[in-house]
């Protein structure tokens, strides 16, 4: 196996489930502000972190992209939370113009060291959501499977959905935004499991192998 697979399958089932519950509960900012004008534009599983994509409305070029890397886990062992993820983003995005020298998938990376960065107070928006998500969504304690822990919009019509899959690892599906969706949906947990389908996008570090199923 490559670099790149081992980095990428060797995600602990801890870290999935932090994954995938920090990525349930910011999704609501890919329509919410996170502040300002920048919203949510993807959530990218890598060991023992997240990254955090944030951008304008419609924005989908990484150029025009920034990700932050959050720990999964801070100094002390403990372990960062959803509303902490959406604190620090919001002071990060803050302090825009963001520099750093690395760059992952065209997208400049910014490395959060969280110990120096104070999370932004939660908003009215965020309680609001809170409110309502509780009612309408309840938490779950078994996690869907395939488990959602990313994903990535990479056009006005199409996504990149990171799912983990027992014993295989983070596969990325793209898929698009219209048709039909709850037919594709549904054979989702199947066809990312179908290995004839996998292909390997060397581009793209935060999986061990893709799909395309834009025109399934």
């Amino acid at each position: 196996m490559s670099q790149l697979g081992q980095r990428v399958s060797g995600l602990c089932e801890e870290s999935v489930e932090q994954q995938a519950y920090i990525t349930r509960f910011l999704l609501d900012y890919t329509a919410v502000p996170l502040l300002g004008q920048t919203f949510l534009r993807g959530m990218l599983p890598t060991r023992d972190a997240v990254r955090i994509v944030a951008g304008a409305a419609d924005a989908v070029a990484p150029n025009t992209l920034v990700a932050y890397e959050i720990p999964l886990v801070d100094d002390d062992d403990e372990p960062a939370t959803a509303p902490m993820a959406l604190g620090w983003a919001r002071t990060l995005v803050s302090s825009n113009p963001a520099y750093s020298d690395a760059s992952v998938m065209g997208m400049p990376l910014v490395r959060v060291d969280t110990s120096a960065v104070e999370p932004a107070p939660p908003a009215r928006t965020d309680q609001v959501l809170r409110i309502l998500r509780t009612l309408a969504w309840p938490d779950i304690e078994t996690l869907p499977s395939p488990a959602l822990c990313g994903f990535l919009l990479t056009g006005q019509d199409s996504m990149r959905l990171y799912v983990a899959v027992e014993e295989v690892g983070v596969i990325a599906a793209d898929v698009r935004l219209t048709g039909a969706l709850t037919a594709l949906l549904a054979a989702l947990p199947t066809l990312v499991r179908e290995e004839e389908r996998w292909t390997t996008d060397e581009t793209d570090p935060h999986c061990v192998h893709t799909i395309d199923l834009t025109t399934w």
